[in-house]
């Protein structure tokens, strides 16, 4: 009997999970969206996640607030934090601060000293945590937490330099020359530099004044700070947004105000995305989603017991264009306090969030249990937005979110409470960690994944330099034979706002087969052309087969 060629055999298996539908495609020809799974990780994390990131040594760090009181876990060896500045426990031997390693699925205690609470953070260049800011004892404090994997680095709290200004609610973004901005914060009205060159104060910034809706409800806060492809910085607040050169201080564009009823920022709190860049055009157009915020009157009516119906609109807008507008469209369901997160295959995920109230103690109810996936590629008129696996955790305020190399996405967090409150009350403080995956890792998509096998660079990349990607697919090619080379910096999340948040879509060589072999591919993948295009700092590296990614591999650009 003839045994079939491989190319014949791997032709039948693809007629066959045809037949079987075990594939589909969608009305523009991609492959169709499935509903994902849920997962626990983590059943008793022990400190809420209200910030969360994921560093380059393939761990997780996440934190909530130091004035708390007891969490749910001890620092370990005996170690205790002495505090007179704390509002509860000056003598305080609770963590509340968690690394959590995803090789092993297993958490550990972290220290930090001051107040932590609403704070902001980016990572530099060399894949340190800069965390800047919080309440209190901790409004102008400078943190730093370096990545390890052996489990051997904790925070260091001992900067002796200080923030200039408290930086109560404010948001940060790495810039192309490795400094960090850090912008607003409750009652201020101005942005600095982490860290300062000599003679550098802080720079007012009126446009924060402008946008406030009142003392008590400044709805501009956690602006959300997207660096354009020309250097500078488009800062969204309330509705409205501007391009600052923060390197003279200058406004050089005012850009539409955004059209509905109700602000984006919080405590109204929508989410912001800057779509994935591209080298097809240079890495030159920027557009910017926004989805979900609160009414005009939404705070009001929370504050008095009445949670009104969140915002369910999004809206897009090329903030590149010479006239650039707002493009309109909605949500499957209104939403607030929810995290947007660029997936590894450039799709956008919208998870966590409230259908009703704003955020604050005890101000929303109704939780969205279903992420969305929005296929922001699709034309005007097709499906773009898909309701996925519903959750059975409410994640409201003080959720978190974040991108795992493996492309999962980690969700921990919600703490509608001034202090813990682990019984008792319809939202309870979260303790549990637990991962969402996406439809690209369904098993049935398992022999379309790529796998990377080599990559002659990984660390201190060089600009507008080369490098050779060897990957295998199992069934080779998509038969849209679409291969990406995605790269992305995993945003510092908290409340709802995924500040330093990058993916760019890399130019490459027409993947080639190697000798003898039809599931073993090479290609030629150029580095991101300039700092301005990719800040220095490490990325996740994806190779993406039609919409199914790999496991992300860190690559350094610098």
């Amino acid at each position: 009997m003839k045994m079939p060629s491989e190319n014949g055999f791997r032709y039948f298996l693809l007629m066959m999970l045809v037949v079987l539908n075990m594939w589909s495609w969608d009305a523009a020809g991609q492959l169709a969206v499935k509903l994902g799974r849920w997962n626990l990780l983590v059943e008793k994390g022990g400190v809420s996640a209200m910030h969360m990131i994921t560093t380059y040594k393939n761990t997780v760090a996440m934190f909530d607030r130091t004035n708390f009181g007891p969490s749910q876990l001890l620092l370990d060896n005996g170690r205790c934090r002495d505090n007179p500045q704390d509002q509860f426990l000056t003598h305080d031997c609770w963590a509340h601060s968690i690394e959590y390693n995803i090789a092993t699925n297993t958490i550990r205690p972290l220290m930090i000293f001051t107040d932590t609470w609403c704070s902001s953070g980016a990572f530099a260049a060399n894949g340190t945590l800069v965390q800047t800011g919080g309440w209190r004892d901790g409004a102008t404090d400078i943190r730093y937490f370096v990545p390890c994997s052996d489990a051997s680095c904790d925070w260091d709290n001992s900067e002796p330099v200080k923030l200039l200004a408290n930086r109560w609610y404010a948001a940060n973004q790495i810039l192309p020359d490795n400094r960090i901005i850090v912008v607003g914060g409750t009652g201020v009205f101005n942005y600095e530099f982490v860290p300062r060159q000599p003679g550098e104060g802080t720079y007012n910034l009126p446009f924060l004044t402008q946008t406030r809706t009142s003392s008590t409800v400044e709805n501009n806060l956690y602006p959300f700070l997207h660096l354009s492809s020309d250097g500078n910085l488009f800062i969204f607040a309330n509705r409205d947004s501007i391009l600052l050169d923060y390197k003279n201080n200058v406004v050089l564009k005012t850009f539409p105000r955004m059209p509905g009823d109700g602000p984006r920022n919080y405590p109204s709190t929508g989410s912001s995305v800057m779509l994935p860049l591209s080298a097809s055009n240079g890495f030159s157009k920027v557009e910017i989603l926004i989805c979900g915020g609160c009414p005009d009157n939404g705070y009001a009516a929370a504050k008095a017991g009445n949670f009104t119906a969140a915002l369910s609109s999004c809206g897009r807008m090329i903030i590149t264009d010479a006239n650039p507008s707002w493009s309109m469209e909605d949500m499957p369901g209104p939403r607030t306090m929810s995290d947007m997160l660029i997936l590894p295959n450039g799709e956008i995920l919208i998870i966590n969030g409230a259908a009703k109230g704003v955020a604050g103690w005890d101000m929303a109810n109704t939780p969205v249990f279903t992420p969305y996936l929005y296929r922001h590629s699709l034309p005007v008129g097709q499906q773009r937005f898909y309701v996925l696996a519903a959750t059975g955790i409410a994640r409201m305020y003080h959720s978190t979110a974040n991108v795992l190399p493996d492309g999962r996405v980690m969700a921990g967090g919600s703490n509608p409470h001034f202090n813990y409150v682990l019984t008792g009350t319809q939202f309870p403080t979260e303790l549990r960690l637990e991962a969402y995956s996406p439809y690209y890792l369904e098993s049935v998509y398992a022999v379309l994944r790529p796998q990377i096998i080599t990559m002659s660079a990984t660390s201190n990349v060089a600009y507008g330099t080369t490098f050779t990607v060897t990957f295998s697919v199992a069934f080779g090619m998509t038969i849209s034979n679409v291969v990406n080379f995605n790269v992305y910096a995993p945003p510092f999340t908290t409340h709802t706002t995924s500040m330093g948040q990058r993916m760019l879509s890399l130019s490459a060589s027409k993947p080639v087969a190697a000798p003898n072999s039809t599931t073993v591919f090479s290609a030629t993948v150029t580095a991101p052309p300039t700092a301005v295009a990719a800040p220095p700092g490490y990325y996740m590296f994806f190779v993406v087969n039609g919409k199914i990614p790999s496991k992300g591999q860190w690559v350094h650009f610098s």
